[in-house]
């Protein structure tokens, strides 16, 4: 089983991460791009009052500590760049990665990871496989392989699981029909080619095997209009969406439905998808939709410097204190209960012919 492709060993660094000048990264948006794009200027949210000042805690998360990789590792993969105080992938071998890679998002993950089992109803997958439960201890048997671009993983994990760094956008050096399961979850902003990554999961999976994909929408919805023009959750959709046009890194994947196109284009059958409704924050009346909702909230909330500094700072251009302002009028948002936010989560997943 694996989430994507496999990468050759090399030496285990063991001295710390070693920060490096940060690259020269992607031109930002212009202000005229900004403005075809229906986007409002970043200067805009510094000019809005807030009625309580919701500022994005910059402290370290107490929620505990992570050991890095103990996989064999080349050092320059340690090499991480340093922008405006947080560590970022270091664009070894020309991967890239929109969210930082330092301890605190590490630790913000880890709930994040929590907030994803709670919209599926505490489960970890929905393909028809025998079981629904922790892979490494309901198929002790079954060798688990977790890729990344950076080693941030934890060592504390079942004998039958280990983690290899690569980038998914890459040639899979697996063998054909490696795999019975491949599971993928919230890489928009990641993926380059969404058709060649299901072609690579298509060819390395088993025939009869299931190939399965969990992305999310960036646009916020409201049926009562509560989500309006001017609001930062109804600019949030529109900032991520250039963003990701101006990387060659898409954040539609659910607006374009590009999980379910990539799989037909790749050759899987019995594709089956499930939409998923989850509100941000507690409006939500029903109580299983309103505990998707505050999970969510928690989580983005717990780093929410760390999703969109690189997006803001770096592609669209905004200062930092810009950047913080905008974050705070989200934050507002998001705790308003007379602001019925809500965005779609789609799961889509497929049969490799027999």
């Amino acid at each position: 089983m694996a989430s994507s492709p496999k990468s050759p060993k090399s030496d285990q660094a063991s001295n710390p991460p070693a920060p490096v000048a940060p690259g020269p990264g992607p031109t930002p948006l212009t202000a005229e791009e900004q403005n075809a794009a229906g986007l409002l200027p970043a200067s805009h949210w510094a000019a809005q009052p807030l009625e309580e000042e919701a500022t994005v805690d910059d402290g370290a998360s107490s929620l505990g500590s992570f050991i890095s990789s103990s996989a064999s590792l080349s050092s320059t993969i340690f090499q991480y760049r340093t922008i405006h105080g947080r560590t970022y992938h270091g664009d070894v071998g020309n991967a890239e990665a929109y969210e930082p890679n330092d301890q605190r998002h590490v630790e913000a993950m880890e709930i994040f990871h929590h907030a994803m089992m709670v919209q599926l109803d505490g489960q970890l997958y929905l393909s028809p496989l025998d079981k629904k439960s922790d892979f490494a201890d309901e198929y002790p048997n079954a060798e688990v392989i977790g890729t990344d671009v950076s080693p941030i993983q934890p060592s504390w994990v079942p004998p039958n699981v280990k983690f290899e760094i690569d980038d998914c956008n890459l040639d899979w050096t697996y063998a054909d029909d490696s795999f019975d399961f491949i599971h993928m979850r919230m890489l928009a902003g990641v993926v380059t080619d969404w058709d060649k990554l299901f072609r690579n999961a298509f060819r390395c999976c088993k025939p009869g095997g299931y190939v399965e994909s969990l992305g999310s929408g960036i646009h916020f919805l409201s049926d009562d209009g509560s989500v309006k023009e001017g609001t930062a959750m109804h600019q949030w959709g529109k900032v991520f969406g250039e963003a990701g046009k101006k990387l060659g890194r898409p954040f539609t994947v659910y607006e374009d439905d590009l999980q379910r196109k990539g799989m037909e284009a790749a050759g899987f059958v019995d594709i089956e998808f499930k939409d998923i409704q989850c509100p941000m924050g507690v409006w939500h009346p029903d109580k299983k939709a309103a505990e998707r909702g505050l999970w969510y909230k928690i989580a983005v909330e717990e780093d929410l410097e760390g999703y969109i500094n690189y997006l803001l700072n770096l592609v669209m251009g905004w200062t930092p204190e810009e950047t913080k302002r905008f974050a705070a009028h989200a934050k507002k948002e998001w705790n308003d209960p007379k602001m019925h936010g809500y965005f779609w989560l789609r799961v889509v997943y497929g049969r490799k012919p027999e």
